[in-house]
């Protein structure tokens, strides 16, 4: 095969997670399921290495951890591991971020119940969880929300919402909102219609800029500025969309209660379901002067926005109208890393990795800014955002990280 015919064969997201190293011998593993303070039932594994007395907690609201490649590096410096899984595993469907706060509560009351001492990791998505969980744990029960943004009750007040005593926040994006409101595709002027596009608002059309790899992609000031607007547009149109949807069901509850008429509660239940088309738009991503670091061409996803923006995997592609206004709107969530900073307080270290393609330096410095913790650090290394090799040859971002983690852990636990 000629390495222009492999080249075309090769799968778009080829590459994205690295291979974990083994784990050493002697480490017990147990798999435990906790209840948390609303009733409903999450799942830890914890990893327990030979007389190990700190926990580092990995915790993202929907993707399953269990097996991050940090793992095994903990494991081998003496420290014991868990990994958590929220109600909403590996589904944007219904995740409401409020209540991943109390999914991560259950894993932090559990450890501390073990008499261990507690770190929570968070990395990417993970990271805006954990500083969301430090902001709301720090506050007295009283002042914790009571609501998701939708309306819908959350039992913050309630909960035992232990303190981790430090936290690491590994590449963490700016929360799962802000992270939409720059990849989302505003050219978009269908949302019925996954091919519908206005040219003059289409990152991937040349007479904006565009050019396809190995040419250079730039887009002019004008074209970044309109394009960021339109993005905000969007964002409210659907913003909108999710508000009437909520409201209708809570006529339709209001209506059941009064009544007892079934078919108003049917009316609340009847799924209204938000499908959001083309979120891999983000013009940094292939015009790589736009906050520049050491990020490869191409996105999260694969190394052609162009065509993983019209495909199925992305973010907030399919949720309900509640888990849009909790998790995807930058407009009306609350787990955003920045406005959540200033309630994180115990010894913080915030890595970088310098060729993230999702967390950028403008990012990192907002977050460092922010952060209210009188014991930070503020370091990078090299690597990708999910821990790959800055470039052929180099050692992983995650052994690198790894390092830089398990020095600041010794320091202090």
């Amino acid at each position: 095969m000629t390495s222009s015919a492999a080249h075309t064969t090769t799968r778009l997201g080829a590459g994205r997670y690295v291979d974990a190293i083994d784990a050493p011998d002697g480490v017990v593993t147990s798999i435990h399921e906790l209840v948390t303070a609303d009733d409903a039932k999450v799942t830890g594994v914890l990893r327990m290495p030979t007389g190990a007395q700190t926990v580092v907690t990995i915790m993202h609201p929907r993707q399953d951890v269990t097996h991050h490649s940090l793992v095994p590096y903990l494991l081998r410096s003496g420290y014991a591991v868990w990994t958590q899984g929220s109600r909403s595993p590996n589904n944007d469907l219904s995740l409401i971020h409020e209540q991943a706060l109390l999914d991560f509560a259950a894993g932090h009351a559990f450890l501390r119940s073990r008499g261990l001492g507690v770190v929570s990791l968070g990395h990417s998505g993970g990271g805006t969880l954990a500083a969301f969980y430090c902001q709301q744990a720090d506050l007295d029960p009283a002042q914790r929300l009571a609501t998701a943004p939708s309306g819908r009750p959350v039992a913050l007040s309630s909960a035992d919402m232990p303190l981790p005593d430090g936290v690491v926040f590994l590449a963490p994006h700016p929360g799962q909102g802000a992270l939409l409101r720059r990849v989302i595709d505003p050219s978009v002027v269908d949302e019925a219609d996954p091919l519908s596009v206005d040219p003059k608002l289409d990152p991937f059309d040349a007479r904006n800029g565009y050019r396809a790899a190995p040419q250079r992609t730039r887009y002019a000031a004008e074209f970044i500025e309109r394009y960021r607007e339109a993005q905000e547009q969007r964002l409210r149109r659907i913003d909108a969309v999710a508000r009437r949807h909520v409201e209708h069901a809570r006529l339709a509850n209001e209506e059941f209660r009064e009544s007892g008429d079934p078919a108003a509660r049917r009316r609340a239940l009847a799924p209204r379901l938000i499908t959001v088309h083309r979120t891999d738009a983000d013009l940094r991503n292939v015009d790589l002067t736009l906050d520049p670091n050491e990020r490869p061409y191409g996105s999260l996803f694969g190394r052609r926005p162009d065509l993983t923006n019209y495909g199925l995997v992305g973010f907030g592609r399919l949720s309900t109208a509640e888990a849009w206004l909790s998790t995807w709107s930058a407009n009306t969530t609350n787990a955003d890393f920045v406005r959540c900073a200033s309630g994180v307080t115990v010894p913080t270290l915030l890595l970088e990795f310098t060729g993230d393609q999702a967390s950028f330096p403008a990012d990192i410095t907002a977050m460092s800014d922010a952060l209210a913790a009188s014991d930070l650090t503020v370091d990078a290394v090299q690597g990708t955002h999910f821990g790959g090799p800055i470039r052929s040859g180099a050692p992983t971002g995650t052994s690198l990280a790894a390092t830089r983690i398990e020095d600041w852990l010794r320091q202090r636990f």
